[in-house]
């Protein structure tokens, strides 16, 4: 077992061995998402160290890999899902009920039914819901089960203001009005069990008052609940965690989170849950990308690489910083070192907002270099998408000196199938359908 006392708090893009991520193109191909399960368990261990007495969830939504599942799962982890389709996963990789929370944000109606078919199957599977709306929808398909309220305490904070979720109008039932809803949804036969938010996403040091001040508004309104509808089982207050991005930044002081954590929240009888997901898979993750094209440009010079926003959309959509390696400049001992240059790194999307860095200092590229991309672990893959027609990479994870194939690579045949399928009659056509695993037509990369 990992000493996490051993373990460093972060792991920095430098630290990987730059001849065994080429090597994984030489067998893999390109480009390559690649996770090193080992990582996910120390930093698993490490949150939980400083949180013992509190319930971890993995939020799904970073890396849904069914590898990360299982990994975390063996861990003690809990799993946070946010759709239908990753509560399946969350099951298939082994998970009971009990250990999956839905929670829904303004869910489609083929979720709902999908998800309320699983609870027949698992009755102690949670709910969260965030809307009135939401809870009468479920008592329309006859669900009664545990539920918990998501609620929108007013306060946000994270990397981006498009994920600071904490005071976002379309997350949650205001605070304010929880308590009434709570109890109208107690008298409607529903197992009341939590409260729940989110402050939002890549909390860092320095936003630790605005954590503070959003836990310390769940604690009151955990009292105040608890008050008119009975004991609760959880105050959820989300995850949210940080990691260092630049080369530059400091890891988050996880003991320092944890302590003003705990003061905020005060006496509650609830258990603490929080439901970290960046900070268990980011840097445990390289996306590693050939590249085709070299040129030099009016103002710059342009390195042209297979990976695209479609293969790693955070910088596009957020303007994130993501660290960037020459692997092949750094393992090849026998050529004279590189001249080190300002260069722009483009994928191959028509758009100009497919780059990955502008004048980035790296060392003078060539054409079949391999370049690795680091802290792609959380929101890499989760976030690819197909479009130009460009189909999604392959996915290797690292375990215990092995290397083997998670994901395998899509065609552009898997690309098209969905159209031929629709062509043919096959199932997945039907309004609020929610497919299945093995409604293959719709599951290509199964």
């Amino acid at each position: 077992m990992t000493d996490v006392r051993a373990s460093p708090p972060v792991r920095r893009l430098a630290d990987w061995d730059p001849a065994e991520l080429e090597s994984l193109v030489d067998d893999y191909g390109s480009p390559l998402y690649v996770l090193d399960l080992e990582r996910v368990r120390e930093n698993y261990r490490r949150l939980e160290a400083v949180f013992p007495d509190a319930d971890i969830l993995y939020a799904v939504k970073a890396n849904a890999l069914g590898d990360v599942l299982s990994t975390l799962r063996e861990e003690g982890a809990g799993l946070e899902c946010a759709s239908a389709g990753e509560v399946q996963r969350a099951l298939e990789a082994g998970a009971s009920g009990s250990e999956v929370h839905y929670t829904a944000v303004n869910p489609p109606a083929g979720d709902l039914d999908w998800i309320v078919d699983a609870w027949n199957e698992h009755p102690e599977l949670t709910v969260t819901a965030g809307s009135e709306d939401t809870i009468d929808r479920l008592a329309d398909r006859g669900y009664d089960g545990r539920l918990c309220l998501r609620v929108n305490p007013g306060i946000g904070a994270g990397h981006h203001e498009k994920v600071r979720t904490g005071a976002a109008a379309k997350f949650g039932v205001p605070a304010e009005r929880a308590v009434d809803v709570l109890t109208d949804a107690a008298d409607r036969g529903f197992d009341i069990v939590g409260i729940h938010a989110h402050v939002g996403s890549g909390v860092s040091s320095d936003q630790l008052d605005a954590h503070r001040e959003f836990v310390a508004r769940m604690g009151d309104l955990a009292r105040d609940v608890e008050g008119a509808v009975g004991d609760l089982e959880l105050v959820d207050v989300g995850g949210g965690f940080g990691v260092p991005y630049r080369e530059d930044e400091d890891p988050l002081d996880l003991a320092s989170v944890a302590a003003a954590t705990r003061d905020a929240i005060g006496e509650i009888d609830a258990r603490l849950t929080i439901e970290p997901g960046r900070y268990f898979v980011a840097d445990a993750g390289v996306l590693l990308t050939d590249v085709n094209t070299v040129k030099d440009a009016r103002d710059t010079t342009v390195v042209g690489v297979d990976a695209g926003m479609t293969t790693l959309i955070r910088p596009a959509m957020y303007g994130a910083y993501h660290p960037i390696r020459n692997l092949t400049a750094e393992s090849d001992g026998g050529s004279p070192e590189r001249e080190i240059v300002p260069q722009t790194v483009a994928g191959p999307i028509c758009e100009s907002g497919d780059v990955f860095c502008t004048e980035r200092e790296l060392p003078v590229s060539k054409r079949e270099d391999v370049l690795g991309i680091g802290n792609a672990g959380a929101y890499g893959y989760e976030m690819a998408n197909q479009y130009n027609s460009r189909p999604r990479p392959a996915s290797v994870v690292l375990e215990d000196g092995d290397v083997r194939l998670s994901r395998r690579r899509e065609t552009v045949d898997d690309v098209t199938r969905p159209e031929r399928g629709a062509r043919s009659g096959s199932r997945g056509n039907r309004k609020n359908d929610h497919p299945r695993a093995t409604d293959t037509d719709n599951d290509p990369v199964r």
